[in-house]
């Protein structure tokens, strides 16, 4: 006989086992399609409200389309053809949207909007189908399950507990164990394996000649996975060469190098430089030099063997800190960084060893309570338009700053704006003003960056400018390059009426207005030329 009648204990079973590990994994088709998106496209407010809400669209049609369809064909092999299809094309989205998404990297790279938006809706929509179907197991299991309509409460409970526990197995194994240790594709492909055996084995037990005719369904995932996953992530900007890739809990980490031997830390999309690496060279004329200069605006004469230790938020791959030894010999410095995967790269890629550096893998603001007091210098890199950590830009957050600050110490904080729009940097001046008496203005040349620095005491662009010409003879090359840059790049200080607050910090409204407001104004334009 091909079909079998399996016993009632066994199919009941059977069936909330695979209603538990549908919940799971469509929370985890939902993170780790945020992972595949967001090594192309960045981690945005716009790409997981895209993400979250068309999976919740999916999801409603599913509860709607399971429950019509289990009252038409109330049949277990329906259901468990329903889970292996389900399974099946989660298993296949990432393999498909693979190619998909190197185009898109492609385009990103070349400023090509079209594609761009273009591969974002094409990934999207391959979601659609199995997020569908997976939202059709709970009203499917219920009909199933029920067998007597005065425990209908009590049935629908279970099979909902189920699903939710299963749901908060797929929301954490994902991110915090299999993303960082397989990478997104095979994290799908692992969920996506262990529902379709489930499917399978479900089936078999019903119908066997039903299940044989599946049987293709993992043959044609480990083909597909054979010729899908091969080659980076994401590749190397053109004339650079890819020295290292890694998928973290928190980031695509890659660094490249040109062909003059400087290395680029690249994260998610790769459109950010976040750390740069010469075995000779530590002058870059980008953001990082700026955070030299900021105790430089104290009252003259203000010599360099007045620093006493600095701390750096949103470390990376340790350019100011590698800037910094070179510049004072020993000078105790505190790193704080998110992501143990930079700091790998850093370690192993970036010349980040230097052994008065102390590395705290923490988020910034909690990082930031480990620390003593007395810095001359505390410096914030974190922000990166659109990824701006609101809780690293409220007043409450520079309070605590300055309670770690020396007399006569300063905080640098490199923030984003575009050629017109400085809503940003004009809420962040306001900001620090709330707190510090005095904020200076400079904008790194040939970027869409400023360097705010805010002081302990009150001071004057004019120091800065008498402290390059008091600066000993024999001070580092690369402080003074620093400085003189920074003398050419002060503009004026402009407050808005915005504080952020920990109340109230509309960071994120902030950041998602100015990007749509520079792509509508051909930003992309500005960026090409």
């Amino acid at each position: 006989m091909i079909t079998s009648a399996p016993a009632p204990r066994l199919q009941r079973r059977l069936l909330y086992l695979t209603v538990f590990c549908g919940g799971m994994t469509t929370l985890a088709v939902e993170f780790s399609a945020s992972r595949l998106l967001g090594n192309i496209f960045g981690t945005s407010n716009v790409v997981w409200a895209n993400i979250v809400g068309l999976i919740l669209i999916y999801l409603s049609v599913g509860y709607f389309v399971g429950g019509r369809w289990a009252d038409r064909s109330p049949y277990y092999t329906t259901f468990y053809r329903i889970i292996a299809w389900a399974a099946f094309l989660s298993g296949v989205a990432p393999l498909v949207a693979h190619p998909v998404l190197r185009a898109a990297a492609e385009a990103v790279q070349g400023y090509d909007a079209a594609v761009t938006v273009g591969s974002f809706v094409s990934v999207l929509i391959l979601f659609s189908l199995p997020v569908t179907l997976l939202g059709c197991v709970s009203p499917f299991s219920i009909r199933l399950a029920l067998s007597d309509v005065e425990e209908a409460g009590g049935t629908a409970g279970q099979l909902y507990a189920l699903s939710t526990f299963g749901s908060i197995i797929g929301t954490f194994t994902p991110v915090l164990l299999l993303i960082p240790t397989v990478g997104t594709a095979r994290t799908f492909l692992i969920f996506s394996g262990l529902l379709l055996a489930l499917g399978l084995v479900g089936l078999w037990l019903q119908n066997r000649r039903a299940a044989l005719r599946l049987l293709w369904m993992p043959v044609a995932l480990a083909a597909l996975a054979v010729a899908a996953l091969h080659g980076p992530l994401r590749p190397a900007p053109a004339g650079m060469t890819l020295l290292y890739e890694d998928e973290t809990a928190y980031n695509l980490v890659q660094v490249v190098e040109d062909s003059a031997g400087y290395r680029y830390l690249l994260l998610n999309e790769g459109q950010g430089i976040h750390s740069q690496w010469h075995p000779t060279d530590l002058s870059f004329d980008r953001t990082w030099d700026f955070f030299l200069t900021g105790p430089y605006f104290n009252a003259p004469p203000y010599t360099p063997d007045r620093m006493q230790r600095i701390a750096i938020v949103g470390l990376a791959a340790g350019t100011i800190a590698e800037q910094h030894d070179a510049v004072y010999p020993g000078l105790p410095m505190d790193g704080i960084e998110i992501d143990p995967g930079i700091v790998e790269a850093g370690r192993k890629y970036m010349g980040m060893t230097m052994p008065n550096l102390n590395v705290i893998i923490e988020d910034g603001r909690y990082g930031l309570t480990q620390l003593g007091e007395g810095y001359t210098m505390i410096g914030v890199d974190a922000y990166r338009v659109p990824y701006v950590p609101w809780q690293l830009t409220t007043v409450e957050f520079f309070e605590e700053v300055q309670n770690h600050l020396a007399p006569d110490g300063v905080v640098i904080i490199n923030v984003g704006r575009t050629g017109t729009d400085r809503r940003l940097s004009d809420a962040m001046t306001a900001t620090l003003l709330d707190v510090f008496p005095t904020v200076h203005t400079m904008d790194v040349p040939n970027s869409y960056n400023t360097i705010l620095v805010a002081t302990q005491q009150p001071t004057s662009p004019d120091n800065l400018r008498a402290n390059l010409a008091a600066l000993p003879q024999n001070a580092s090359p690369v402080l003074r390059a620093a400085l003189q840059s920074a003398v050419l790049s002060i503009v004026p200080t402009v407050a808005s009426d915005l504080v952020f607050t920990d109340d109230h910090a509309p960071v994120e409204w902030v950041v998602d207005s100015m990007v749509i407001d520079f792509v509508m104004h051909g930003g992309i334009n500005e960026l090409e030329q």
